[in-house]
């Protein structure tokens, strides 16, 4: 989402530039999570998506053109929780709109005033957002199911005897690692999958 400037918030103790600048989660409490995932286990898009938000432009403003970056406008990114890519296979384009609306509705749960009247518009007079389906990043990205570790996750510990000892980065193919999030131990943005990798290179 483009915005012309963040948002105020229902808690009108913290500062915005406060509460935008790091990971902020919204309706991921654990009873919320329980519900969202029995809904999508259920096949309906959850009421209240879990999701947090992003704001990059905060700490780097090259994100924006110049005459936006010396306004106060902000870029914001949103993650949807309990989303899985068999809630859109029967229908994409439509139950993208639906998410996106339920979605827009769980972020205005902590916002003073509706995040739509703080996101720009083209010239065409619609929002300046983007709004990608799992379906979308497994079409566009390759991501199997959108799904951004790659894969299910695992536990991080050897589960049968052939994996001990291992660091959890190998393959059928002897000399072929896996490096990123679809290995075993560090998820996608901890670096342990890239160094486990190297470790086992060194060992070989």
């Amino acid at each position: 989402m483009l915005l012309s400037r963040l948002p105020r918030l229902k808690d009108t103790s913290v500062d915005p530039r406060s509460a935008f600048a790091g990971t902020f989660h919204i309706n991921e409490g654990y009873s919320r999570l329980q519900q969202s995932y029995a809904s999508a286990l259920a096949g309906q898009v959850p009421d209240l998506i879990p999701c947090e938000i992003y704001c990059h432009s905060l700490s780097d403003r090259s994100i924006l053109g110049a005459k936006l970056a010396a306004s106060d406008a902000q870029t914001l990114t949103l993650f949807g929780l309990q989303l899985p890519a068999r809630l859109f296979r029967a229908d994409n384009d439509a139950q993208r709109a639906v998410v996106l609306a339920a979605t827009l509705r769980s972020l205005n749960t902590v916002l003073a005033e509706p995040i739509q009247d703080v996101i720009m518009r083209d010239s065409n007079g619609d929002l300046c957002l983007e709004a990608r389906t799992p379906l979308d990043l497994e079409e566009d990205l390759a991501l199997p199911g959108g799904n951004i570790f790659h894969r299910s996750l695992q536990w991080p510990w050897a589960q049968t005897e052939a994996e001990v000892g291992t660091w959890g980065v190998e393959t059928s193919h002897e000399r072929l690692l896996v490096c990123g999030a679809g290995a075993r131990r560090g998820g996608g943005v901890s670096g342990i999958p890239g160094h486990n990798a190297a470790q086992r290179v060194l060992a070989m």
